[in-house]
Order: C-alpha cells, then structure tokens, then sequence
C-alpha cells in the first residue's frame, strides 16, 4: 500500500495546471476524431489500416522482409487514400473551424419579418406534404453555395408561398431541381445537387433525398425535403437526415435559425468581403432585372 501512494505522489508531484489543460485539449480531439470515424466512411477505412499496421508489426517480428516491406508501402499509399477519400468530411471539419463561432447566416431582418418568411416556408411544405408534391428546399448559411446555384435559375426572389408553390408545381420547369434559399430571398431554382455518397442510406429513398443529404456532407446547409411519393417531410443537416418530421417541428428549427440570426447579428454580408459581396447583388441584380426587361419585351 506505501508503494501504492508513493507511486502516485511521484506521478502527480509534477503536475500543473497546464497539463491539465493540455490533457483536456488531447481528450476532446481523440473524442471528435473518433466520432468523425464512427459517423462516416472512414470507420471501414481505419480498419482496413489498423489490419496492415498489425501485419507490419508481425511481419517485422517475425523477420518477413518482403512482407513488411510491401506493408509499409501500402500504409504510405492509405495515408493518401484516407486524405482523398474523406475530403468532404475533412472539408467540413476544416470549415467548422474557420468559422470560428456557430451562427446562423441566412439573412437579416426584424422578427416580424423572421416570422412572415418561416410561416410561408411551413405553409407550403405542409402543402407539399398534404398533395405529396416533391420538394427539395436548400437553406444557405456560412458555406456559399453559388456553385450550385449558376446551374440552375437564378432568381433572387422574395420568398412567398405562392412562388414556392409555383416553383415546385409538378410540371413545371424548375419543379425537379432544388430551391436555394439566400436569407429572404429564393436565390435559385432548379439547382442540381451533388448525391451522396453514403453507402448506409436506405435504398428506399431516391435521388431528392440523396441529393439533399449530399450537399450537406459538402456544406453547413439545412435541406428540407418533401418525399412525392408518401409527403413524408424529412430534414437534412451536418451528413445526417431525419425523417418523418411534422410541420411544427420544421417551424421551430427555422425560427431558431432565423430569430438566432438577428440576435447574433449574423447575416450573408459577413460571409463574404464587402467588395464581393456588393458586386455579387450587383450581378444578382443585373441577371433579374435582365429577365425581367426579356418579360416585358416578350409582353
């Protein structure tokens, strides 16, 4: 028993406060780093690594040479491979970090003006819902989405329930795209989305889900989706999709979004510089008002 207490005095006679933080630091990233391997691809991927770790190690005991030498080339080789093969994940943790502080981006206005927006969103995915019409809905917040959005229509729009409910009216052009939602405005309609590559997804869901799941492996977005063949109303968020969602549960989490971001004074001008971001609504403008003048020629 002395031994025992001597032990410990010895080990934690040195110990400051510092350590203590340096331990905390060292815990919470082996914490996320284990949670990002067990949430994505990667969890197949480290074992499959931890298997030609095992086989170096044996191979070098028990003197393989040519094995141990063809182990070690392969673990250079999956080093590489975990770096290409996990990029979206790697991209979104990199960004998370960037962003220094979690906020919400999507827009400024007064509560009254939240509530206008939030409440034609919900109306119509209950809509949506009721007629089982499909809708795909993307919500842009710190991650730009403008690549995504110069394919499909760019539109610059205040959000309304009449022009959502156009928009995704089965027949028309834009209803199989995704909308991108810009703060108060639909910024586009008819975007094509990246599909995700998750192999776990059930395979009842098709390509709307995929796609809506898929742009957030890529991006801080929230997706709503509408399914047209059950209107069930799912949610996308950080590479995860919940399902079977009721309309007040959507209300929520967008009045959360919106009303967080007013408090915070959070908004799209602090995403990008202010010399970008004056001439991008310039050019969002320039791309409307073009329209528009085509309309009233045609007219």
């Amino acid at each position: 028993m002395q031994d025992f207490l001597q032990f410990f005095t010895n080990v934690f006679s040195g110990f400051s406060i510092t350590d203590a933080i340096d331990i905390i630091i060292v815990t919470l990233v082996v914490y996320y780093l284990l949670k990002l391997v067990l949430e994505t691809r990667a969890e197949q991927i480290i074992k499959g690594i931890l298997v030609l770790v095992a086989a170096t190690v044996v191979s070098d005991v028990l003197e393989l040479h040519t094995l141990n030498w063809m182990c070690k080339g392969a673990l250079a080789l999956g080093a590489v491979a975990v770096l290409i093969v996990l990029q979206p994940e790697l991209r979104r943790a990199l960004e998370f970090m960037g962003r220094g502080r979690v906020i919400s981006a999507l827009g400024q206005g007064d509560k009254e003006n939240s509530k206008r927006i939030v409440s034609a969103i919900t109306n119509s995915i209950d809509k949506f819902s009721n007629e089982r019409t499909g809708a795909l809905i993307v919500f842009e917040r710190q991650t730009m989405l403008e690549d995504y959005a110069e394919n499909g229509t760019i539109l610059n729009a205040r959000i309304t329930e009449q022009l959502l409910g156009n928009l995704f009216y089965e027949g028309a052009p834009l209803h199989d795209g995704a909308v991108i939602i810009n703060g108060p405005n639909i910024y586009a309609a008819g975007c094509v989305l990246p599909l995700s590559s998750n192999q776990n997804i059930s395979k009842d869901l098709g390509t709307r889900h995929r796609a809506g799941l898929g742009i957030t492996e890529n991006s801080d977005a929230l997706v709503i989706i509408v399914s047209e063949e059950t209107g069930i109303i799912s949610m996308a968020e950080d590479g995860r999709l919940e399902r079977f969602l009721d309309v007040k549960t959507v209300e929520k989490k967008l009045l959360d979004i919106y009303l967080n971001n007013q408090r915070s004074g959070g908004g799209f001008s602090k995403i990008k510089s202010a010399g970008k971001l004056f001439g991008d609504m310039h050019q969002r403008d320039d791309v409307y008002s073009g329209s528009k003048r085509k309309e009233d020629e045609d007219a």
